[in-house]
């Protein structure tokens, strides 16, 4: 419950002091922080993609050579 509350009380500060007339007037700042973080999150994250796509790919490939040598290795019926 206490956690509750502070996470609740953070969040009211935080958006206060986004606000431009808020206490803090950051807002400026923080829209700053935030594009620049958007930008680094779609870099990365396609980084990510294009990893997880290379990856697909290689175990296509090991899957279809792997099945190529067991029908080598089945007996002729």
């Amino acid at each position: 419950m206490l956690s509750i509350l502070g996470g609740l009380i953070a969040v009211v500060i935080s958006v206060l002091w986004i606000l431009p007339n808020g206490f803090g007037n950051a807002g400026g700042e923080v829209m700053t922080v935030i594009i620049g973080s958007v930008a680094l999150g779609l870099i990365f994250g396609g980084l990510i993609a294009v990893a997880a796509g290379i990856s697909a790919i290689k175990e296509q490939a090991a899957e279809k050579k792997e099945q190529a040598e067991a029908k080598k290795e089945e007996p002729a019926a």
